[in-house]
């Protein structure tokens, strides 16, 4: 599968996966900033915006090799929640590929467990994906208010995207299923010593979805890492932060050695 993707801009390349249930046009808040520092290449996940639906949906390895097929061949990655999921997985498969690495509402894990708090509880999601067989629309709409939740910007960005949502169609419904299957299906910890790109971990301190704890574990386990929470911010620091996050962008993809965990 041919995944939809666009090439704008001036400067190193760097590639943007957005996240569940959205399109490349999530970016456009900050987009203007970037294109005049990267070259952006914004993709669109299968099924989603304006790439091919998958008829038979997708796990992560099979998301993870179209992404590879759509990916220019060295570039800085940035993922953002599911989309952090496909980078870092990507960042481990094809290491050489990857300059660095920048991971916005990530987790290794994303659904709590015996020996994970910092993730949603299993019949969050459980309901997240019974709601798409009766209403995929309503369920999208709903989770988009969820990672909203708290934030200090939240109500004016949250119109905002649901405004947008669906502007380069509805995402097909078995992709939707797929995603959450892989959010629930994985976790990345036992592979975290394996990933060795120099990476930027940015969290909301007010995210309900992937906690700022599960930012700081990546931080600490990642061998080259620098955290950096927002400030009354909630799972979407580019929509309701986007001055904080492209100046934290700029600083980390400029730097010329590798960066080290904050305090």
């Amino acid at each position: 599968m041919k995944l939809h993707a666009e090439t704008t801009g001036h400067g190193p390349l760097l590639a943007l996966v957005h996240g569940w249930g959205l399109h490349s046009g999530i970016w456009d808040p900050v987009r203007p900033a970037l294109e005049k520092q990267f070259r952006l290449v914004r993709l669109d996940l299968p099924g989603h915006g304006l790439s091919p639906r998958p008829h038979a949906g997708f796990d992560l390895a099979r998301a993870v090799e179209w992404l590879s097929e759509a990916l220019p061949w060295r570039c800085h990655v940035l993922g953002w929640s599911l989309g952090a999921t496909l980078a870092m997985r990507f960042a481990l498969d094809q290491p050489d590929r990857v300059r660095r690495l920048v991971l916005v509402g990530a987790t290794p894990r994303f659904l709590a467990g015996p020996d994970w708090n910092s993730g949603m509880a299993p019949d969050v999601l459980e309901a997240f994906a019974a709601g798409l067989a009766a209403d995929y629309r309503r369920t999208v709409q709903d989770f988009l208010t969820l990672q909203m939740r708290g934030d200090a910007h939240g109500a004016t960005a949250l119109k905002n995207l649901r405004a947008r949502v669906f502007e380069h169609g509805a995402p097909s419904p078995e992709a939707l299923r797929s995603g959450l299957a892989v959010l629930a299906d994985t976790d990345l910890r036992p592979h975290l010593g394996r990933l060795h790109a120099p990476a930027l971990v940015l969290s909301g301190d007010r995210d309900r979805l992937t906690p700022a704890d599960a930012g700081r574990y990546l931080a600490q386990a990642l061998h080259h890492a620098r955290f950096h929470a927002f400030s009354r911010c909630g799972h979407a620091p580019f929509l309701t932060h986007p001055a904080e996050f492209t100046d934290q962008l700029q600083r980390f993809l400029g730097a010329s050695e590798a960066p080290s965990n904050d305090p």
